[in-house]
């Protein structure tokens, strides 16, 4: 019996890429899926979204009225809704991402989605997408209850610092909030993980407004962590003494490598992951 040659076998057929059209399609259908899933989780809706406000009217109805002098005079509210606005950000998208991935983790959903049409990058794609339009409704009711509640404006002029310092701001905690997992070591651990990074540095971080006397060996540590930039960009367009359009550009540039270094950490987080599986 002769054995077939090589040139007598028929030609493997190349396997048709997916066009990407489709995985964007995927993409915006998971979006959709997860923003559902989130509003009728109402204990993680409430701690993502209702909580963020909710220390917004109490912070800025306890220093309503108030002047910071050492700040040449102005409003209280003007620097404290600013930092509340920055933890909002943080909340929806660094707690919000590491949570959910933490359980899709250890839930086995992170492992099972490769054997499903939907792409991996598809599916963290919804979650960080989910993440950031809930950062920006809590953006949007920030600015809202601030204008028509207590009166504090953002200046036409630094209205573009003020989307340069959102958009950079959440890109970075949403990097962050996949990279985070890895630290995580299961999922009922990630709102002491989370919390326990956040928290601390919000209050050295003049996110809930300025404590006389802190430190300045604490200044310096906060000077190290993005929640100290995006605080303070935010603050910047905020301030009606700001001159220009209000871009920080040192802190944007802090957020910008924080954001690439969360980039580089939840890749490898994810290969591990997808090999693993």
């Amino acid at each position: 019996m002769s054995t077939p040659t090589a040139a007598a076998l028929p030609a493997a057929r190349p396997v048709p890429a997916r066009p990407l059209t489709r995985d964007l399609r995927l993409a915006a259908r998971q979006v959709l899926d997860e923003q559902r899933t989130f509003w009728r989780n109402r204990s993680r809706a409430f701690f993502s979204f209702a909580l963020p406000l909710m220390f917004l009217v109490i912070f800025a109805g306890l220093n309503h009225g108030d002047v910071l002098h050492d700040r040449g005079g102005i409003p209280a509210d003007a620097f404290v809704v600013p930092g509340l606005l920055a933890y909002g950000v943080i909340m929806a998208t660094f707690t919000g991402i590491a949570t959910d991935l933490a359980i899709a983790r250890d839930t086995g959903v992170l492992k099972r989605a490769q054997g499903t049409p939907l792409p991996p990058w598809a599916f963290v794609a919804g979650r960080v997408g989910s993440a950031v339009l809930v950062a920006a409704a809590v953006s949007a009711l920030t600015l809202l209850i601030a204008a028509f509640g207590y009166g504090v404006h953002v200046p036409a002029s630094t209205v573009p610092g003020l989307v340069a310092a959102l958009v950079f701001g959440t890109a970075c905690c949403a990097a962050l909030g996949v990279a985070v997992v890895r630290v995580i070591p299961n999922a009922e651990a990630a709102g002491a993980v989370t919390n326990g990074l956040v928290l601390p540095l919000t209050f050295i971080s003049g996110v809930w407004g300025e404590f006389g006397g802190m430190p300045s060996w604490l200044h310096d540590i906060a000077q190290l962590f993005p929640i100290e930039h995006l605080a303070a960009a935010l603050q910047l367009a905020f301030d009606p003494r700001t001159t220009g359009a209000g871009i920080a550009g040192g802190d944007l540039l802090v957020l910008a490598l924080w954001g690439a270094a969360g980039v580089l950490l939840g890749l490898r987080f994810l290969r591990t992951q997808l090999r693993r599986g």
